[in-house]
């Protein structure tokens, strides 16, 4: 049996962030800019959600209610979920950059004034 993907399958964005500014920003922002945006407010909400996209892009904070995105990313992996992921945070320490550069994450710096993030998604999906 074959899955079919859809075009908006194909532009699926998972948004995790604790702060609800940031949260609903991206989600408008992104909307615009014509990808399927799903907000979660912590990693929990992520983990424990019904039937995530096949293929999308992750965005999440570093800092998150119950550990951090670098963690979330290794805990999805090992669940068989490989989406390509970029975290989002603010001046990140050497440990976190070397983290991310391990596992094969981007890191765009808050705040997010330039077009990077729309960028690194679109790269992302490609």
């Amino acid at each position: 049996m074959t899955t079919q993907t859809t075009a908006t399958d194909e532009r699926a964005v998972l948004v995790v962030d604790d702060d609800s500014a940031v949260l609903n920003s991206l989600r408008f922002s992104l909307g615009i800019e014509g990808f399927d945006v799903r907000v979660f407010q912590s990693d929990q909400d992520l983990l424990t959600a019904n039937a995530l996209p096949e293929r999308a892009c992750l965005v999440v904070d570093y800092n998150l209610p119950h550990g951090n995105g670098l963690d979330l990313v290794a805990a999805l992996r090992a669940r068989g979920q490989h989406f390509p992921a970029i975290l989002i945070t603010s001046d990140p320490s050497t440990n976190v950059r070397r983290r991310a550069a391990a596992a094969g994450v981007v890191i765009i710096e808050k705040p997010l004034l330039t077009d990077a993030l729309i960028e690194s998604i679109n790269r992302a999906l490609s």
